[in-house]
């Protein structure tokens, strides 16, 4: 048995969790609402305030989706109760963030400014011009648009600049070594 996937999920208070025939899953809790559809071979069952999910046999692909789906089950909720947030630093001499209505502006070292859009998912927020959080309910695309945020200047080995996650480290490397004599 998996040992991710046969950890039951409790479910906090204020948080309604409905199943369907069809193992679509809704989330309902105080921070929205999260769907999704789960492998068919997967079985969740709900006792009290406890999820469970059991895999029908011990084949392979039953193995491998066992842990995944009690783990995408637990995000969901945790989302829905605490939310996931992502924080980004801003590196480099000129390098800002500002936040404009619903758009992110980022000066990051090109000729022109860089805009990101706020989803309906996804909020930003921007404490001050060197750091970028993102807050979302929905793990995933929590991290993809801190990863697309990333992506618009990665953080460069030789001095450092860019945009990195706050934990991030980056080795850095040492350059030329001079000119021959």
């Amino acid at each position: 048995m998996s040992r991710i996937g046969r950890e039951p999920i409790t479910i906090p208070a204020g948080v309604e969790v409905k199943i369907d025939d069809k193992n679509h899953i809704s989330v309902k809790g105080p921070k929205g609402m999260l769907e999704r559809d789960l492998a068919p071979s997967m079985k969740v069952e709900m006792k009290e305030d406890v999820l469970t999910v059991a895999r029908p046999d011990d084949a392979k692909q039953n193995r491998a989706l066992h842990g995944l789906t009690r783990t995408l089950v637990n995000n969901m909720v945790e989302g829905v109760t605490n939310g996931y947030k992502k924080e980004l630093s801003v590196q480099g001499v000129g390098y800002k963030v500002a936040k404009e209505g619903s758009k992110l502006v980022m000066n990051i070292g090109f000729s022109h400014q860089v805009t990101l859009e706020d989803t309906k998912d996804i909020t930003i927020e921007v404490p001050n011009p060197n750091t970028i959080i993102i807050n979302g309910i929905d793990k995933q695309k929590v991290g993809q648009f801190a990863a697309e945020v990333r992506m618009k200047r990665p953080p460069e080995p030789y001095k450092g600049k860019g945009i990195r996650y706050a934990n991030e480290v980056v080795r850095h490397k040492e350059g030329k070594t001079g000119a021959k004599k």
